[in-house]
């Protein structure tokens, strides 16, 4: 089957994720999202997206020193890949905190695990981008030519919880983003789950600046607010990434719900397709 979709937020429902890396952050994630979520086999998610005709993004998984969970390692995901090459492709996950050891592990995911790009969760991670202690982070990525995705918004680890387990929000706002890309224009700075509550900071930061992008993993289409729905309709369409949040979102639900939004068929394509295929310039 052709690829009609490129999904841009990917977890593995693995057990070295589950159970490893998010432990008691699970429960109360599956509550949020309604969604009891069933360990599988990598080869198991392959045939799924295989049979929906979607390219997927595998993330890793690194929030170590912030929650003292193990991470789900960046060879464990390119095994992923090398053994799926082609369904997935994969972000690699890196711990801000481990300061020059995540700015070597970025460069050893890129250049020897075939890791393009990398993921961070300001919120999971306890670290504010703008700080410019992470600063050489955003410079190593430019220079590998790699984007770099960030949980934004609410978060749904933690949610409903005394104390949200622990877990701020204030990190995840997308405004914090917006020193990132002013300071490194050849970043490709990627907004996941486009910053609900505060998706207007996003929005009017994404039309300000070339290099950001918006995903929209996540969120049920049909709950989208509709300044965004107009936006990735019109001015943001060439800025805008499909992404499922798999395993707590199937993709198929996603994409059968973008159709009744009112979507034009030229801003649909790029959104699910096109703007992934030539920002990571994947030969789908």
């Amino acid at each position: 089957m052709p690829v009609k979709a490129v999904d841009l937020h990917v977890h593995l429902p693995i057990a070295d994720w589950l159970d490893g890396s998010l432990g008691p952050y699970r429960e109360p994630a599956e509550r949020y999202f309604r969604s009891r979520i069933r360990e599988k086999s990598a080869d198991e998610i392959a045939v799924e997206y295989a049979q929906e005709g979607v390219f997927g993004i595998l993330l890793g998984w690194d929030a170590e020193t912030a929650t003292g969970r193990p991470p789900l390692r960046n060879e464990v995901v390119s095994a992923v890949v090398r053994r799926h090459p082609r369904r997935f492709a994969f972000f690699a996950g890196i711990d801000p905190w481990k300061g020059q050891a995540a700015v070597e592990e970025l460069e050893r995911a890129v250049k020897e695990l075939g890791a393009i790009g990398a993921k961070f969760h300001p919120s999971m991670q306890d670290f504010y981008p703008s700080d410019e202690r992470h600063f050489p982070l955003w410079a190593k990525a430019s220079e590998l030519g790699v984007p770099c995705l960030f949980h934004t918004g609410t978060s749904g680890i933690g949610a409903g919880t005394a104390g949200g387990q622990g877990i701020r929000l204030d990190p995840s706002r997308p405004i914090h983003l917006d020193a990132v890309a002013a300071r490194f224009p050849e970043l490709t700075v990627i907004a996941a789950h486009f910053g609900w509550p505060w998706h207007l900071e996003l929005i009017a930061m994404a039309l300000h600046k070339r290099n950001l992008f918006i995903e929209l993993s996540g969120w049920s289409p049909r709950y989208y607010p509709p300044e965004l729905v107009r936006e990735i309709g019109g001015r943001l369409q060439d800025q805008a990434l499909f992404g499922s949040d798999y395993p707590f979102i199937a993709p198929a639900r996603v994409l059968e719900e973008l159709e009744t939004i009112g979507l034009s068929p030229e801003a649909k394509v790029k959104i699910v397709r096109e703007n992934a295929a030539r920002l990571l310039k994947l030969e789908l």
